[in-house]
């Protein structure tokens, strides 16, 4: 089932991204890092209507959290990792996560772990496009785009042009093995 189109998905960046100027007024040391893969596309058009309205760059970084998983066993022989590009420092600064669905709170976890081995920001806050509940750690986002209620036999799928060419957000039956 689709959740979202494209238009939907460009409508619900934008107000996160409004969402995170009306909290974050001065914007000298707002940073934004986005956690691989699509949660790096969202962070960079974050950073980008966030710049464009403010007139001036927003720094923005990707991370990768393969090794931070405590999953990792379970996901893969051998994971995929696809590197963290953070090209500002982390000290002192405030940090905007940004990931395109927000479901056990595990990913967020292990992002927050690798930016804390890079340096201590001020703050860190998350941003998310879909927050699907059924939280297994104690993590809630600052920033939604929208909620989705779903079972855990379902799951919802980001699409992004950059990766899977095509914008759409789906809420699909998980294949049960």
């Amino acid at each position: 089932m689709k959740l979202m189109n494209k238009e939907q998905m460009g409508k619900i960046i934008l107000k996160l991204s409004e969402d995170i100027l009306r909290e974050n007024k001065d914007v000298q040391n707002l940073c934004i890092v986005g956690i691989q893969r699509r949660g790096t596309v969202l962070g960079e058009r974050i950073s980008k209507i966030i710049g464009k309205i403010k007139g001036r760059d927003i720094p923005t970084g990707s991370m990768d959290i393969t090794f931070y998983r405590d999953d990792l066993s379970r996901i893969a022989y051998q994971p995929v990792a696809r590197g963290t590009d953070i090209p500002f420092p982390v000290d002192d600064a405030q940090i905007i996560l940004v990931d395109d669905v927000l479901y056990t709170g595990r990913t967020v976890r292990a992002a927050i772990d690798s930016l804390l081995d890079l340096g201590r920001p001020r703050k860190v806050e998350l941003a998310v496009l879909i927050d699907r509940g059924h939280r297994e750690l104690p993590i809630q986002p600052q920033y939604v785009g929208r909620k989705v209620s779903t079972s855990s036999k379902e799951m919802v799928e980001v699409r992004v042009e950059e990766i899977d060419g095509k914008e759409e957000v789906l809420l699909l039956k998980r294949n049960e093995k």
